[in-house]
This record gives structure tokens, sequence and C-alpha cells, in this order.
């Protein structure tokens, strides 16, 4: 065996693991969505399957790892810039409690058990759902609950220019609503808005810089 091909091919690997954190502003390799999980599966396939063949040049691994890391910045691109793109890479949070009612043909459609539902609800410190003003599992399989006295919702109305309309509902307020309060700040469009937050009954809003 070539250790010195070996010693380089890891090399590079870990100069394109470090490329990759760094263009996806990446503090750490937690997976937080599936793409994130698929990045790390396939970057480490590569890496750890690759590294040891003989019969594949350093140049070849290389370009392996290019095409990859340009997949993986093409994926990026695309679910920062299209909703139907974020939506079908990522998923969507969906409401399995609301107003207290369980919603069951979600939660069926989505595996959940009424068991698992309690455990989370458990152990959110919640014994009853009639206590629960909507529950939601995020993309990433995160359990929000938000409690019938709470008046703060823990998703935002618009997250990278992208209108939330289930927590319009939520709130009880409509898109017409959320542009006449974009207008009253000087904002035309929800595409300008990084981040819009529902706190305390107002809406705290942090545009993209211009």
């Amino acid at each position: 065996m070539d250790y010195t091909a070996v010693g380089v091919k890891f090399v590079i690997g870990i100069l394109c693991l470090i490329l990759q954190i760094n263009l996806f502003v990446k503090k750490n390799l937690a997976p937080s969505s599936p793409i994130d999980q698929i990045q790390n599966f396939v970057l480490g396939g590569i890496i750890g399957g690759i590294i040891y063949n003989e019969s594949i040049t350093i140049i070849q691994f290389l370009i392996i790892l290019l095409i990859w890391t340009l997949i993986v910045f093409i994926i990026y691109v695309l679910k920062s810039r299209l909703r139907w793109a974020r939506i079908l890479i990522d998923g969507q949070p969906f409401n399995i409690i609301k107003n207290g009612q369980i919603q069951v043909k979600t939660c069926v459609k989505n595996g959940i058990t009424a068991n698992e539902i309690m455990m989370r609800l458990r152990a959110n410190g919640i014994n009853d759902t009639s206590q629960v003003k909507s529950a939601f599992v995020d993309a990433n399989g995160q359990f929000v609950v938000i409690e019938n006295n709470e008046s703060n919702v823990k998703f935002p109305v618009i997250n990278d220019g992208q209108i939330n309309h289930d927590v319009l509902d939520l709130i009880h307020k409509d898109e017409d609503w959320l542009n006449e309060q974009l207008h009253q700040k000087g904002i035309n469009n929800a595409m300008d808005v990084y981040l819009a937050e529902y706190i305390r009954g107002r809406l705290r809003i942090v545009n993209y810089p211009k």
C-alpha cells in the first residue's frame, strides 16, 4: 500500500471538510436537517471508502470531492432562495395539536403514536392536551409546544424572506395584516425580511442588509 497517497488523500479530505464547513457557515457537524445528515454521510463515505482504494488516483479523488461540494452548494443555494426547494429538501413543520385537540390524521400520516405525544408533553411538564394551544414537529424532528398561557409564538412569522402562513393562523392574523405591518416600517416585500417574530403582540423585524 502506498501510504504517501493515503496520507495525501486524507489531508485533501480534511481540507474539503473544512471547506464545506466554511462555505455553509456551519459551526459543527450536528445534523439539523435531512440534507445535513446526507451531506455528512456521503462525505464520510467518500473519504472513508476511497482513501484506501489504490485504483483511484489523488486527482480522481479530488475531482469527486469537488463535485460533491458543488452539489451540496447548489442544494443550499436552492434552499435559501426557493421556498418549494426548502420544503422538498428539508420538509416543513406540521401541527399535531391545535387548541387542545390532537390532529389524529396528521399524526397517523407521519407515524407519530399517542404514546410518543404524551411522552413529549410530559417532558415539557404538561400532562393534559387541553393545556396545549399548539404543538408542532419541526423539520428536524424537534417537538415544539405552545401552551395556552403563552403569548409568544416559537416560530417566526417570516424567515429567510418566506411567510409562514401556519404561524399567521396560529396568532389569528392574515397576510394582509402582515403586509400592512411591513408597509408601516417601509418594507414593500416580505422577501426583504431576514426574520420577523411576533413577540408580546408586536412584530419584531430584522431586514437583510442593503
